[in-house]
């Protein structure tokens, strides 16, 4: 449904339902039950009456953003976002956010680096907030070893919610840059313990079909991980239509678009 249109049907709805509660005291005949009604509804009739002028306000403020939005017209989205985030300052967790997931849109690995360099001396606490888009645009940009760099450096320090990724992203830099020993013990560690199935499907993918074939020697070990990943993965997701359906709510994530046809081949790899 477009902004527009979402705005429209908000504003229809509390105005009538504001409509209904102005209007009711006059269908009391009674004062006295108009003046019980009137003491008992003006804290939310002022409480929707802000809500409906600060929606009003948000929207017309933003309304620009939106229309590019529904267009995707991300170039023009771009110059937007750099006018308001760079050249106004207005270092906002969700505008550099966008901004930094439009560039990814339009593969600008540089433009995340910059935003990400400007982002740094303006709001550093934005670049932990924004550690999956930041660390994947490396990787887009074919910097590995400075991917390998950026996401080491916040395993442990990584917000709770991106930490399984930051780990994840860091195995697969390591993959990239073909330290298959270190990559192998990394996706070794989380096909067998990771508790989101994705990140442990995707483990035992690579180490099944990408790490074994680079390392045959090792195969005594890394096929028992990778199996014991591919279990894992079955058990949360009995059919692989189940495991379509995670990987779909997962593309949403912008960092995902580096793993897109990956995501693909494991779900054949993991029921085949």
């Amino acid at each position: 449904m477009k902004f527009q249109s979402v705005f429209i049907i908000f504003n229809i709805l509390l105005v009538v339902f504001l409509a209904i509660l102005l209007m009711s005291p006059a269908l009391f005949t009674s004062s006295q039950l108009a003046g019980v009604f009137w003491k008992s509804n003006w804290i939310l009739i002022i409480v929707l009456g802000v809500i409906l002028i600060g929606f009003d306000i948000f929207y017309f403020t933003n309304r620009r953003l939106y229309a590019l939005l529904e267009k995707e017209d991300w170039p023009a989205l771009t110059q937007y976002l750099e006018d308001r985030i760079i050249r106004k300052g207005k270092y906002t967790p969700r505008l550099v956010r966008l901004l930094a997931n439009t560039y990814l849109v339009l593969s600008d690995s540089p433009g995340v680096m910059s935003l990400e360099n400007k982002a740094a001396v303006a709001k550093p606490s934005l670049i932990e907030e924004n550690a999956l888009v930041f660390g994947t645009a490396r990787i887009l940009g074919k910097d590995i070893t400075g991917a390998i760099r950026f996401f080491e450096s916040r395993l442990q320090s990584a917000k709770a919610d991106i930490r399984p990724w930051i780990h994840w992203y860091y195995s697969f830099s390591l993959l990239l840059n073909r330290q298959y020993e270190k990559a192998s013990e990394e996706f070794s560690y989380l096909a067998r313990s990771s508790r989101d199935g994705v990140i442990a499907g995707l483990s035992a993918y690579f180490l099944g079909s990408v790490i074994m074939k680079s390392m045959p020697a090792h195969r005594a070990i890394l096929e028992p991980a990778a199996e014991e990943g591919r279990e894992r993965v079955r058990a949360s997701f009995p059919r692989q239509l189940n495991w379509a359906k995670e990987v779909a709510r997962i593309k949403a994530e912008i960092h995902t678009a580096v793993l897109t046809k990956y995501m693909d081949e494991a779900g054949i790899w993991l029921y085949q």
